[in-house]
């Protein structure tokens, strides 16, 4: 983790009360500082390894981004990636998404990207999914004007739910494909490995587009 201190801006929770740390601690980053820049920034919640966030970012030099990933494990692949392929505009936060607001400026990010988020089926865990109420409040906040997330899963009940959420919440599904592969968005779609496989035995990609209204 020392060597990747470079790409690293934030790590941990402030403290263990989550509530707590969202409504209390701020640490707000200077992207200007950050980046060298005053480029556009988007965003990645749960980046895994990084395939995806480094090949976005090398494919846009112009733009800024964010990824984040709560597993210490996962992200230190993902900085590694990083720094071997010399990409200069990603920087990781290795924290919960629930304290994004404690370090991102509010409506910031022109785009955020949730790729393969875990669909968590269970009823009582309807509160962790990624596109629930309680974290679509806090990329409202997050988002500049029009801003926009786009959303890639493997999950058909995950993907259902997702596009209720975002028209409860104040989003607009501008654009939707339940096989994401055989669609007019294929070309210039950034096939991860988890991706791949998944495609690979058949199983459709959904995808959506939702701006904020």
């Amino acid at each position: 983790m020392e060597r990747c201190a470079p790409v690293l801006v934030a790590r941990g929770r402030p403290c263990l009360n989550l509530k707590e740390a969202a409504e209390n601690f701020r640490a707000i980053l200077d992207f200007q500082t950050l980046f060298g820049n005053r480029n556009p920034v988007e965003l990645e919640v749960g980046c895994g390894n990084g395939y995806f966030i480094a090949e976005l970012a090398k494919r846009h030099p112009e733009t800024n981004f964010l990824a984040v990933e709560l597993c210490t494990n996962v992200i230190l692949t993902a900085m590694e990636r990083v720094l071997r392929e010399e990409i200069p505009n990603v920087r990781f936060l290795n924290i919960p998404a629930e304290i994004l607001a404690c370090y991102i400026p509010d409506r910031s990010i022109r785009k955020i990207y949730l790729n393969f988020s875990t669909p968590l089926p269970e009823p009582n865990r309807e509160k962790q999914r990624l596109t629930s109420s309680r974290f679509l409040s806090i990329y409202k906040k997050l988002l500049a004007d029009g801003g926009v997330i786009e959303q890639k899963t493997d999950s058909a009940f995950f993907f259902e739910y997702s596009l209720n959420s975002f028209g409860e919440n104040g989003f607009a599904v501008t654009e939707i494909s339940r096989d994401l592969h055989r669609s007019k968005w294929a070309e210039g779609n950034i096939v991860t490995e988890y991706e791949q496989n998944f495609s690979s035995k058949g199983m459709p990609i959904y995808f959506a587009r939702a701006v904020l209204l």
